[in-house]
């Protein structure tokens, strides 16, 4: 699976789990010349906890583009040490 945008491969695993129809890239994957740091989170009621990262791909910000959960709770353990994506990121096969 990939995970692209604004033209650029932002993370690429053939590991993804799929959670609520999100593919979960495992953090390794993720190609950090494009990833920035969010202090944004949000809540999810069986998850946890999300934090955020914002991509910046070609000068352009694509802000909290990407969560993950630091933490999550055990029965959203296999997301642990992933990230999705969202806001316009495409993923592919």
């Amino acid at each position: 699976m990939k995970a692209i945008w604004n033209g650029a491969v932002v993370a690429q695993s053939d590991d993804t789990v799929l959670v609520e129809g999100n593919h979960y890239f495992p953090e390794a994957s993720l190609n950090r010349d494009y990833v920035t740091f969010s202090n944004h989170h949000t809540t999810c009621p069986w998850k946890g906890q999300a934090s955020y990262y914002s991509l910046l791909v070609n000068g352009e910000m694509n802000t909290d583009a990407a969560w993950y959960y630091p933490d999550p709770k055990p029965e959203a353990e296999m997301v642990k040490g992933r990230v999705a994506f969202w806001k316009g990121v495409k993923v592919e096969a």
